[in-house]
């Protein structure tokens, strides 16, 4: 049984190393010209706000995807997540990831592919962090789905 918890302990620094990373060093952080697709995202109970710009080619296909806007470390992390797990997937893709993750972290019933994502299951046992980690795949369906309005945690 030791062994079973050290393991949990080490898996649990593993993922929140990786929050941290992506919160002090987001991947695809900066403005896109010439978007396809775009939306905001704020949460007005912890301030986080953020804008998603895509391109989507042709073939429904996120050719790329970045973000700006600030927040807290769970938020921007997760926007960092997101924009590396969805960079090339069809918009079809996209919308089951985004499905699973927000169910993941709202219910924890759903299973992610990307084992990354998993980092976010922390926040599951702080219902206003949850929030927080689900803004920017909120603000990602807003785009896909060409809603021209900006995605709340309300």
């Amino acid at each position: 049984m030791t062994q079973g918890v050290t393991q949990d302990a080490e898996l649990q620094d593993l993922y929140r190393e990786l929050i941290l990373d992506h919160a002090r060093s987001p991947r695809n952080f900066g403005r896109l010209n010439n978007p396809t697709h775009a939306a905001e995202g704020i949460n007005p109970l912890c301030g986080d706000k953020l804008k998603l710009y895509l391109k989507i080619d042709a073939d429904e296909r996120v050719h790329e995807i970045c973000f700006e806007g600030s927040g807290c470390a769970i938020s921007v992390a997760s926007a960092s997540l997101l924009t590396e797990t969805v960079a090339s997937l069809t918009v079809t893709e996209a919308e089951a990831v985004i499905e699973s993750v927000t169910t993941r972290l709202t219910h924890g019933s759903a299973v992610i592919e990307n084992e990354k994502l998993y980092a976010l299951d922390g926040v599951r046992k702080y219902p206003m962090r949850v929030k927080c980690a689900t803004l920017a795949w909120h603000a990602l369906h807003a785009a896909l789905s060409n809603q021209n309005t900006t995605a709340t945690t309300e």
